[in-house]
């Protein structure tokens, strides 16, 4: 075997294993605050989907139970579509130079 060729493979694991590990980290620290269309709740969601925060407007007091439900829903549909959003260009941004496996 061409050790020169193995040390270059190891290096490129490595590699793989750094961003794998820095993509991770990404996910879990990038936030994306989203609101629903009446701007009753307001969400914060991690890039990894979890939702760090919830925030009902003082305004809801004024509604009915239907219609905050509704906001809730809205503002968690959106946060869940935010969560991808930020998980994808994330992906982009940390494995954007390597092509998707079976491209080739």
């Amino acid at each position: 075997m061409d050790e020169a060729w193995i040390e270059k493979a190891i290096e490129g694991y490595q590699r793989m294993e750094r961003l794998i590990a820095d993509f991770d980290k990404a996910l879990a620290a990038v936030d994306v605050t989203v609101h629903s269309p009446d701007g009753l709740v307001t969400v914060v969601v991690a890039a990894d989907g979890k939702i760090k925060d919830v925030v009902i407007a003082d305004d809801a007091r004024d509604r009915s139970p239907r219609e905050l439900s509704r906001s809730v829903q809205a503002a968690v549909g959106a946060a869940a579509d935010a969560a991808v959003w930020a998980r994808q260009k994330l992906y982009r941004e940390t494995f954007g130079d390597y092509p998707p496996l079976g491209s080739r």
